[in-house]
């Protein structure tokens, strides 16, 4: 068993960085990191707490992962679960929640009780309402990670089914359960029915993915509305607290009051640099595109073994900013009721002297400016969108750009993208 709090204090303390692998794990395995708390180290982890009064869970993890942690768990205690805690409905927390019912139910004991904030429920409805929608963008992004985030291989998005909350709250929640004291807590942040957790008696905090050992995931391109001046005010609130152990959704637990306080700090502060630079642009009558293009997260951060941007990044999360105070409106003019993508790159192209002549430019742009010879390409596609050579130059072009991005988000896209030339070649 690793020592997981020795582990993220090396990261930390001498800020090394050794890949995504290393601070987020998938092993199944489970550490004990203070007396009566478990970390179980998955797509998302699971916390575990022992109340003296049966287990307190924080998060289930995958569906697919649902039955390795049961086992995990099994293997270092047998006691009840008495109470699951949902962070929030995103489907690696929930889907794991059958095999703990199951469980129960083959061990003679109680269902456990499953909390979470009343935003859950509706989330589940809006899953329901999107599911085709969800698998296509899932597809995109989590390609990578096979049936882990793509569904039942039947169509069907997430998991067999949604198991809902019993007990829901709106701002706040204690409940006592056994020894401890669950402190619950509603925050916006990745989504807008987060909540995170206080535990007094163990000096530690279940934050969730308010803290994932990743940029903060606070701007995919494709998903719903995220709030980071309320995710910032989040973690003000969690160091006010004066944590001795962090146990996050992804990514490491963390020991000790001063360490805990700089990763929380650090977090909120580039966050809230992002909200103020990109606000004074705003303000100033700046467009969307002067805001991407001149908003810069702080450099010493973004070096951080828990900041790195490989999962979401700063333009990403600008993006939602502008989206949260001014809509979709980006201020150029022309993108207000625009003609049709296929007809202006028709247009273009015939400026250009045809489709062909495009894809010759975007692959003469591609080592100088990728994102320029990306804009070209695709022009010359919609133009000609049965073009086989002019496929093969966005195949290329769009395979580079992947392999220059660090973040997934990024990446999965302009592999789709790529793939989808590769097979009109």
């Amino acid at each position: 068993m690793d020592d997981l709090l020795a582990l993220s204090a090396r990261y930390i303390d001498e800020d090394i960085f050794e890949g995504p692998g290393s601070v987020n794990r998938i092993n199944m395995s489970l550490s004990e990191v203070a007396d009566g708390v478990g970390f179980i180290e998955s797509f998302s982890n699971v916390v575990a707490l022992d109340s003296g009064d049966g287990l307190v869970l924080f998060d289930t993890s995958l569906e697919m992962f649902g039955p390795s942690i049961v086992s995990s768990l099994r293997g270092w205690s047998t006691e009840r679960v008495g109470t699951i805690c949902y962070t929030h409905g995103h489907v690696d927390h929930v889907g794991g929640a059958q095999s703990f019912l199951n469980d129960a139910k083959e061990l003679g004991h109680e269902a456990p009780a499953i909390v979470a904030h009343t935003g859950v429920a509706a989330r589940f409805d809006r899953y329901e309402l999107t599911n085709g929608y969800n698998g296509v963008i899932n597809r995109r992004q989590f390609a990578a990670f096979g049936s882990a985030m793509l569904g039942d291989g039947e169509g069907k998005w997430g998991p067999k089914s949604w198991v809902r909350p019993q007990r829901m709250f709106d701002k706040r929640l204690s409940l006592s359960v056994g020894d401890l004291t669950l402190d619950l807590r509603h925050a916006k942040g990745e989504t807008d029915d987060h909540m995170w957790g206080w535990i007094p008696e163990k000096r530690a905090v279940c934050a969730g993915d308010f803290v994932a050992w990743v940029f903060p995931n606070c701007g995919n391109p494709q998903k719903v509305q995220r709030y980071p001046a309320e995710w910032a005010a989040a973690l003000r609130e969690m160091i006010a607290l004066e944590p001795e152990l962090l146990l996050p959704a992804h990514g490491l637990p963390v020991g000790g009051k001063e360490r805990v306080r700089r990763v929380l700090d650090d977090l909120a502060t580039v966050l809230e640099s992002l909200v103020a630079q990109t606000l004074e642009r705003m303000n100033a009558g700046q467009t969307l595109d002067d805001c991407l293009h001149g908003v810069k997260a702080p450099a010493a951060l973004m070096t951080r073994p828990y900041l790195r941007p490989v999962y979401d990044e700063p333009e990403f999360v600008v993006r939602n900013i502008w989206r949260l105070y001014g809509g979709w409106y980006d201020g150029n003019p022309s993108r207000l009721k625009p003609a049709p993508d296929a007809a202006v790159a028709r247009e273009v192209a015939m400026l250009a002297g045809g489709a062909a002549e495009l894809a010759e430019r975007a692959s003469a742009l591609c080592d100088s400016d990728l994102r320029l010879a990306c804009q070209l390409v695709e022009f010359a596609a919609q133009a000609a969108p049965s073009d086989a050579e002019v496929h093969a130059v966005r195949h290329a072009i769009y395979s580079k750009r992947r392999d220059s991005e660090l973040s997934l988000m990024a990446r999965g896209i302009y592999a789709t993208a790529a793939n989808e030339s590769a097979t009109r070649e």
